[in-house]
């Protein structure tokens, strides 16, 4: 060993003695503070209220943020966070040109692109006519018709609430089938079920309703879907027009992680397929699901903040009632400076009590915090989301503004002149 950094008994003595009068001066500021604590529960109890209330609040706040983030993001994800709708938006240099020249999607394109693109699970095309329809009676009623293929109850998520959708071997067969909404359905025939089986006509040829339908969640008109709108096999109204133009095409994929990608890669096949100043767009969710996520996070943030104000405001109590508890104990104080007291071992006890005040009532808080929800939880079978680290957060919070607000009460007590202390009556 080296001599020069070879310890000699005497110092390790030294430091063995200097930690054990540490740990010794630790366990008496802690018996004080117990003591000092028993001798005023009730200011105790209602000075650690503030924090218990702030520490509660915060872990409160973030639950209901969270839930409120879940809550949007599983309505978005309902409406089809994994699509990727595409469509024709012009083409050619001149607003001439372009009424001219037109390069529709077609339904080629949907076989084309579900061959060289990877991941897609269900795709779709989608062609919009507006017709009148006539129904039993004489009624006729001007109705938007969407030509789509069975895949399309999958990616747009459709609840079928009475009947049937149509499957393959109804477009395939080119069967004269249909399925409307529950709103058509209630406003038509009284009731959904009512509908089912019922026909109308387009330009004159029949049509039976095979099934009735929903969507998953109201977008308020925001779709291609509407409260009248009615769904036909595409094979079926592609003889209405005559041609094999459509006006979107759906494609689901398997997972949202791949939308971003597949829409580029989509884009690119098609354009590749069409003259070259045609131009082509996706639209997906996946923006949409991250800006809704950005602004549950900030308005989650903001009421943290708000929550923190509580905080705040326990703290002043616990330093208004720390103060008042150096004035109180001014001869204690002189005491134990004569005693031998530091003047740092006296900020530390008093700086101690105003951290486990704080930090009693950061614990008590953050079990009512969380006995809330998990209440609720078990007594409704509600999925409420914790965040453990709202916990962590609530308690060192806590614990700051016990060494912050205590300071103050700390210093002036570890300031006072012994002499003067122990004069005091």
């Amino acid at each position: 060993m080296n001599p020069a950094t070879e310890q000699s008994p005497h110092t390790a003595f030294q430091e063995t003695l200097g930690s054990a009068r540490q740990t010794m001066l630790f366990s008496e500021i802690l018996k004080l503070a117990a003591d000092s604590f028993r001798a005023s529960k009730t200011r105790f109890a209602l000075t650690a209220l503030g924090m218990v209330i702030g520490t509660a609040s915060v872990i409160l706040v973030v639950t209901i943020g969270l839930t409120g983030r879940q809550y949007v993001l599983g309505l978005l994800q309902k409406i089809g966070t994994n699509q990727v709708e595409v469509e024709y938006a012009g083409g050619g240099a001149s607003a001439a040109e372009r009424a001219r020249y037109t390069d529709y999607l077609t339904r080629e394109d949907e076989k084309a692109i579900g061959q060289q693109v990877p991941g897609i699970l269900y795709s779709s095309p989608v062609l919009s006519m507006h017709n009148r329809i006539a129904f039993p009676g004489g009624i006729q009623k001007d109705t938007t018709v969407l030509g789509v293929n069975p895949d399309y109850q999958f990616i747009r998520n459709l609840i079928v609430t009475d009947g049937r959708f149509f499957d393959q071997t109804d477009d395939v067969t080119h069967l004269k089938c249909a399925v409307v909404t529950t709103t058509f359905a209630r406003e038509r025939y009284g009731t959904t079920d009512a509908a089912v089986g019922r026909t109308f006509q387009i330009l004159g040829i029949p049509f039976t309703i095979i099934g009735v339908f929903k969507e998953s969640v109201d977008d308020f008109g925001m779709s291609e879907i509407t409260d009248e709108t009615i769904l036909v096999p595409y094979s079926v109204a592609r003889y209405f027009t005559g041609t094999e133009r459509v006006d979107q095409i759906y494609f689901s994929m398997r997972t949202m992680d791949e939308v971003p990608d597949a829409s580029k890669e989509i884009i690119g096949a098609i354009s590749l397929r069409h003259r070259k100043n045609s131009v082509y767009k996706a639209q997906t969710l996946t923006d949409l699901l991250v800006t809704a996520n950005e602004i549950a996070i900030a308005l989650t943030a903001m009421l943290v903040m708000v929550a923190a104000v509580t905080l705040a405001v326990g703290g002043v109590g616990i330093m208004n009632i720390m103060l008042a508890n150096v004035r109180s104990r001014i001869r204690e104080i002189g005491i134990r400076k004569a005693l031998g007291a530091t003047d740092r071992e006296i900020k530390l006890q008093f700086l101690t009590e105003a951290v486990l005040i704080s930090l009693t009532g950061g614990i008590v808080g953050s079990l009512v915090g969380l006995a809330l929800p998990l209440s609720i939880r078990f007594f409704t079978g509600y999925d409420f989301p914790i965040s453990w680290l709202s916990v962590l957060i609530a308690l060192t919070a806590a614990t700051l503004v016990g060494v912050v607000f205590g300071t103050v009460p700390a210093t002036r007590a570890a300031q006072m002149n012994p002499v003067d202390a122990l004069k005091y009556e």
